[in-house]
């Protein structure tokens, strides 16, 4: 359109120099004085005194647009198709370059005749439309192109651009896959390269959010926890804890019991009975447990036994015994509660201790040696009289060493450790002397000991 409206405008400008030849020439013969203005798209040279045509071409700044060439001419400029020709003649052969302006006073008569021939052709990329304008021809949609299967053909003003698909780059004559994870890409965690594109991974623990870019941490407690007790969640992950008595799996999720009786020997005194999520203490029979691991004696005695009324019950660790209400035998007769005297009257009685006390005491299995367990008192003292102490019987295995304290008293220390359960019988005698009048008599306590089936 801008072509066609320039080759008007030329043909404006020649007619105008026709017009001002031929009121030159009317001029002339009539003798008016000469004017020495030029028409518009000449310039008055002043050392040739002629109109000198002004090369457009040169002077206005892209003069032609949409791939036109600038072709100057007489009093203005034409834009033609850059493979058009002019041809300026006055009839005969006319030199198609460009000539001075004729004077401002031409030959009388003559005549200027121009004929422009144009051949209406369009630069390679434009055609001529119903109005002889030219315009851009779309190769894209026309088929007319070389762009491959592979490429993507992209329409410019007298050509095209053939461009590889989105996510390929071109390299020669090939479009090949362009790797998006080696270029700066927003994924946050990982990038996974697909042909001509890529989509982003998150790390275990995490899911891609509503933009398909960036990662957020997922609760895994929340819906179906994975732990067998408790679930506790934390960034990208999440932490499984048993409840007390219990401990992780090899799996880190399922809960095991611990097995705490195996742990040590000392859970309990005497048995630990394993539960699931903890244990129990238990205690042998004629024990009850005291707190949760202790095992303390029961005096049946005083919660009920099976002696008889002759009898009386005399308690025990684990269990109990009966002994004879009268432990005295002939000739002793019983004065008092486990106390028997030898009447001195009778000649039976002679070199046989005057009294026989019976006492009766229970220790633990496998107690700590050596260790003070019982003390013989003497209940009287006389003047000038001296005690003496010694085992008479019941330790034939030397078990027991009766260590004097005083003149009235001694102590029964235990050498051996002894294990239950058992019935033990130690004689201690005392005897006592005094030799102003020549007296002696001697007296023996009868201690039963009774060891328990444990050391508790």
């Amino acid at each position: 359109m801008a072509g066609y409206l320039f080759r008007l405008f030329a043909m404006y400008r020649i007619c105008l120099c026709l017009c001002a030849a031929i009121s030159c020439i009317t001029s002339q013969e009539a003798e008016e004085p000469v004017s020495y203005t030029c028409t518009e798209g000449y310039t008055f040279d002043p050392v040739r005194q002629v109109c000198k045509d002004i090369d457009e071409c040169v002077h206005v700044s892209d003069a032609c647009k949409g791939g036109m060439k600038c072709i100057n001419h007489f009093g203005g400029y034409l834009c033609l198709p850059p493979n058009s020709q002019i041809t300026v003649t006055n009839g005969d052969e006319y030199t198609p370059s460009p000539a001075p302006a004729p004077a401002p006073r031409p030959p009388p008569n003559q005549r200027l005749i121009h004929s422009l021939s144009l051949p209406m052709q369009c630069s390679v990329g434009y055609s001529l439309d119903e109005h002889n304008y030219c315009r851009d021809v779309d190769e894209c949609t026309t088929g007319r192109h070389m762009c491959s299967s592979d490429q993507v053909c992209y329409n410019t003003r007298g050509s095209y651009n053939c461009q590889c698909q989105p996510g390929y780059q071109k390299i020669g004559d090939q479009c090949l896959d362009r790797d998006e994870c080696l270029l700066p890409h927003y994924c946050m965690h990982r990038c996974i390269n697909t042909l001509g594109s890529y989509y982003c991974e998150c790390n275990i623990g995490h899911t891609l959010a509503g933009n398909n870019h960036s990662c957020i941490d997922v609760n895994e407690c929340n819906d179906d926890s994975p732990c067998q007790h408790q679930c506790y969640n934390i960034i990208g992950s999440f932490i499984c804890q048993c409840n007390q008595g219990y401990e992780l799996a090899s799996d880190s999720r399922s809960c095991q019991d611990i097995d705490e009786c195996a742990y040590s020997n000392y859970m309990c005194q005497y048995q630990c009975i394993n539960n699931p999520g903890g244990y129990s203490c238990s205690c042998p029979e004629g024990y009850q447990l005291q707190g949760s691991r202790i095992c303390q004696d029961v005096n049946e005695c005083d919660r009920g036994h099976e002696c008889r009324e002759d009898e009386k019950c005399q308690n025990y660790h684990g269990g109990f015994r009966c002994y004879p209400r009268n432990p005295c035998q002939e000739p002793y007769v019983r004065t008092a509660e486990n106390r028997c005297v030898c009447p001195s009257v009778t000649s039976v009685c002679q070199g046989l201790p005057t009294t026989i006390v019976y006492k009766y005491m229970n220790i633990q299995s496998e107690r700590t040696v050596p260790a003070e367990i019982f003390q013989i008192q003497a209940t009287t003292m006389y003047h000038n009289t001296h005690n003496s102490f010694q085992i008479k019987a019941g330790n034939e295995d030397g078990e027991f060493f009766l260590r004097r304290s005083s003149n009235l008293s001694a102590m029964l220390v235990m050498t051996k450790s002894l294990s239950g359960p058992r019935e033990h019988i130690v004689d201690l005698e005392m005897v006592t002397h005094n030799n102003v009048i020549n007296y002696r008599s001697s007296s023996l306590l009868r201690l039963t000991i009774i060891v328990g089936p444990f050391a508790f």
